[in-house]
């Protein structure tokens, strides 16, 4: 297998790095922009009448339109890759992607990456129609948020992944992304990066008391009026869950509504402050939200430039997800978007796309690479959880149509939406 070697990074290309997450994905991403869009939680729960609005009920393998599907790889050495802002490796001027030049190099494939991805309510739009009618996206690879992939997938949308194609992938994937409950052994997908759900405060305003629980945030008094909680639901219900004991896994309607029950008394007794999207980091770093719950991604960055920002796993645990490589049906270049996402996977490549993004990276074998970069972020658990933190983390389980309208209408109301 021919082996990726990235060009070692300087200080200074690493600091315009971090600095860049500050603007685009780091200040903007998917989260806040579903309720700045004006979709907001409704419109995810209305992906839940697609039947009813005439397009076809859930297939998987054997579609007739995947299976349809021709495969232009050969002659046409070209790829379509949409993603979210942000979520690539730049160099410090901003002119080039490493990873990516580094493939086309290697592979004499030509990638088209653009950065159209902002809502995955929004994105859904604007391919659903063509999926639905067995037709090409314009798109090769797709990256989208566990929730969104799950029903794509249900739908028969994506196409089966060819192994062969994905030795690097197929070897290194890590165990805690290995069987999602809607993709079991990774048919139709891969990671591109983990998202963690976690606790954070700062410690300045917090008085330098740890804040480590979501009861903390719910019922501490010194608390009172400087508490966040997350707009997109399964980040805060899931949170929730698992403070009383509940697994995000295995749910059900009435551990649902019980989880909701505890937000709606911080809500009603005036403890939380209010639910954002990531808008929340602003308000943290300046300590007008004493503690949160907070994505991991976004603490990092905080950190670099806050030593008061802290984070904290809670025993009961915290809410893991993903975003996800998928290749639509009716695309065009299926084998050479299965070489970019085994690319992906060579331990070399993943490290400096971890370096940028710093979300989980699911590649093992990984660490020795991003401590060639950089020693910090190949100790930080954030972006490399160990045993006992990936442990701790818990999916939060597909939904059903219905059920998935249900909960969205309700947490929509709970939080104003």
């Amino acid at each position: 297998m021919e082996q990726y070697e990235p060009e070692r990074l300087s200080a200074a290309q690493l600091a315009a790095m971090r600095r860049s997450l500050t603007n685009g994905r780091g200040a903007l991403t998917r989260r806040s922009l579903l309720r700045a869009s004006g979709m907001g939680a409704l419109a995810i729960g209305g992906l839940g009448t697609l039947s009813a609005c005439g397009i076809p009920p859930a297939k998987r393998e054997g579609d007739a339109a995947a299976a349809a599907s021709d495969d232009h790889s050969a002659t046409e050495k070209q790829i379509n890759f949409s993603n979210w802002t942000e979520y690539m490796d730049v160099t410090g001027d901003g002119k080039h992607r490493p990873t990516l030049e580094a493939f086309t190099e290697r592979t004499g494939i030509e990638v088209k990456y653009t950065e159209d991805i902002n809502d995955n309510v929004e994105f859904f739009g604007k391919i659903k129609p063509q999926l639905a009618a067995g037709q090409d996206t314009g798109r090769d690879i797709i990256c989208v948020t566990d929730w969104l992939a799950a029903r794509i997938v249900r739908l028969g949308w994506a196409q089966k992944l060819d192994p062969s194609h994905l030795p690097h992938a197929y070897a290194n994937l890590s165990a805690q992304f290995r069987s999602p409950d809607w993709d079991p052994g990774r048919a139709y997908s891969y990671p591109w990066a983990g998202i963690s759900t976690v606790i954070a405060y700062n410690s300045k305003a917090t008085g330098g008391r740890k804040v480590d629980s979501v009861s903390q945030l719910l019922d501490d008094p010194k608390l009172k009026g400087r508490v966040g909680f997350l707009s997109e639901m399964r980040d805060s219900i899931g949170m929730t869950l698992l403070d009383m004991g509940k697994d995000p896994g295995t749910f059900t309607d009435a551990d649902y509504d019980a989880a909701l029950g505890q937000i709606q008394k911080g809500v009603d007794k005036k403890q939380i402050r209010r639910f954002t999207g990531n808008d929340y980091t602003a308000d943290l770093d300046k300590g007008d939200i004493a503690a949160c719950v907070a994505w991991a991604g976004d603490i990092i960055q905080l950190q670099a430039g806050n030593p008061d920002i802290k984070y904290a796993i809670p025993a009961a645990g915290y809410v893991f997800s993903s975003d996800n490589m998928l290749v639509p049906v009716k695309a065009r270049h299926k084998t050479n978007a299965e070489k970019l996402i085994d690319h992906y996977y060579q331990p070399p490549v993943a490290a400096e796309l971890a370096a940028y993004i710093n979300f989980v990276c699911p590649v093992d074998g990984v660490r020795d690479e991003l401590a060639k970069i950089d020693r910090s972020m190949a100790d930080n658990p954030l972006i490399l959880p160990d045993k006992e933190m990936a442990s701790q983390g818990r999916a939060f389980r597909s939904l059903s149509a219905e059920e998935e309208t249900a909960y969205e209408e309700k947490f929509a109301k709970l939080i104003g939406a």
